[in-house]
């Protein structure tokens, strides 16, 4: 049973302080789909973008490129003063993404990059996403894979279950982050919300590293639950879950760099303009 209040309060508190770290390590990776999400969704000039769980405001600022207009939104309001020092001519605001501080119908689309494992309740995410979207406006969202195809975080979650560690006490339970790896559950969030013409793909590529330290350091400092996660053991047991995680990470040198997979689901739909609401 999660506990809505407990784990957005914990969410919220995470991304607050890990934000710098988040835009050091990540924006590398998820930048690489902007291009697919706003495709899905068409931005470009004339178009309004609502760009969900902004955190840097990278896709937002990728929308603008476009031609189109956009706005960002996020829980962590650092995330938010970065976002707005790097890309003024975005707007940005802080914000739950389930409770949109917007009226309806006021968006042509609504774009989030993997915001969907961070929702406590991804269904009232979804419900907003679709009443702030005009009749025939378009919705596009990013999940991980699972992990066995998803590596860049499947070799870290593999090591902490080879160890055999419990989350502490200081970690709300969550949903599952891989709940939307599933075809079958993009399909019911957004069908069970009123959209149509829904489509899911596999976006897959390579993310390449310099060493494992890197991404060791990107997964430990620039995530929330699985850092506090690791965080919370003792150094021995932490110890341990490096020496495991290293040795699946060598699995993908190639040379004296890295390259290793990752794996994406990329769902989008429209909007009817049939009902209200």
């Amino acid at each position: 049973m999660i506990d809505v209040d407990a784990f957005t309060t914990f969410e919220t508190a995470g991304w607050d302080a890990t934000a710098a770290q988040y835009d050091h390590y990540w924006p590398i990776l998820t930048s690489r789909l902007n291009g697919p999400l706003l495709d899905a969704v068409g931005a470009g000039p004339d178009t309004r973008v609502l760009d969900v769980a902004c955190g840097p405001g990278y896709l937002a600022a990728s929308a603008i490129e476009r031609g189109a207009t956009a706005v960002g939104i996020d829980i962590a309001e650092p995330m938010i003063e970065i976002a707005r020092q790097r890309f003024p001519q975005a707007e940005f605001r802080r914000g739950d993404a389930q409770a949109l501080p917007f009226p309806d119908r006021c968006f042509d689309s609504v774009v989030g990059n993997l915001a969907l494992p961070h929702f406590a309740r991804p269904e009232q995410a979804a419900a907003e996403f679709r009443r702030v979207l005009t009749a025939g406006g378009r919705v596009a969202l990013t999940a991980w894979n699972h992990p066995a195809r998803a590596r860049l975080v499947g070799v870290l979650l593999e090591a902490v279950h080879e160890v055999g560690i419990a989350p502490p006490a200081t970690v709300p339970a969550g949903p599952n982050f891989f709940r939307f790896a599933e075809d079958s559950e993009l399909k019911s969030l957004l069908g069970n919300q009123g959209f149509e013409d829904i489509d899911i793909r596999t976006v897959e590529f390579t993310h390449s590293v310099d060493n494992g330290d890197e991404l060791w350091d990107g997964l430990l400092h620039g995530t929330v639950r699985t850092s506090a996660v690791i965080r919370g053991q003792p150094d021995d047991v932490v110890r341990q879950i490096r020496a495991e995680f290293d040795r699946r990470v060598d699995d993908y040198r190639i040379g004296e760099k890295y390259a290793v997979p990752v794996s994406f689901k990329l769902a989008s739909a429209r909007r009817s303009g049939r009902h209200n609401g």
